[in-house]
């Protein structure tokens, strides 16, 4: 049977749905992205080497943030004035700061009302090598981490090096970087959401603690993520 056009003779075409003609088992396994935050594990290694994943690069004059419901990094703001991050900047999959890290936090400040800041845990990774964009994933060492309260919530950030790296891959401990790279991610933290008109400070850094206590912080997020999500 077929169809008559102008001047054009189009044979009659069976139609197959679309779902269907371009749905093929064994390969749609591998036609999306995992989820960067809940799709990738944190790691065989961890908390002593960990999967993290990098949303921000040092030249980043706008602030990437992974939009939680697509996995897709976003656009959260330009970086206010001059501030941009001093290393590498993202998280640790399948992990939360809950519960179990506010605690850590009232336990180590004599605070209380301390909450998590329900996102995953934030991780600053030290390499010498310069990194066009972000939205990957590198296998980094914690050896430290700042415990940082925004408001009310903990919002620690731990500090790491990446496997292998030249300069900084030797590193196993906080007090062996250069001070002055702690200084730095700590003005960057202090100043990245604050105002010179704001008045008062949310924003605060109790702590720079060592390689174990960052150990413990990175295995209660990784709790309190099993607990938030029923697994």
């Amino acid at each position: 049977m077929e169809s008559q056009g102008v001047g054009v003779v189009f044979p009659f075409v069976t139609f197959v749905p679309f779902c269907a003609a371009f749905y093929h088992p064994p390969m749609n396994k591998q036609l999306f992205q995992a989820h960067p935050w809940h799709g990738v594990a944190p790691g065989p290694k961890t908390p002593e080497l960990v999967n993290a994943y990098i949303e921000i690069v040092p030249t980043d004059a706008v602030k990437y943030e992974l939009d939680k419901s697509s996995g897709h990094l976003r656009v959260d703001r330009p970086q206010r004035f001059s501030s941009m991050s001093p290393t590498l900047y993202g998280f640790i999959p399948q992990t939360f700061c809950g519960r179990e890290v506010a605690e850590l936090c009232e336990q180590r400040t004599g605070r209380t009302g301390i909450e998590g800041d329900k996102d995953p845990m934030d991780i600053c990774v030290l390499s010498e090598k310069a990194f066009a964009h972000g939205s990957f994933f590198l296998h980094a060492r914690p050896i430290g981490g700042l415990r940082m309260i925004d408001g009310n919530e903990a919002d620690d950030k731990i500090i790491a090096v990446l496997q292998s790296d030249l300069a900084y891959g030797e590193i196993l401990k906080i007090d062996d970087v250069p001070q002055g790279l702690i200084d730095r991610l700590k003005h960057y933290f202090l100043s990245y959401k604050q105002l010179p008109s704001d008045a008062d400070k949310r924003v605060e850094i109790v702590d720079v603690y060592d390689r174990e206590e960052a150990m413990d912080v990175i295995t209660r997020s990784l709790r309190d993520y099993s607990s938030e999500f029923n697994l």
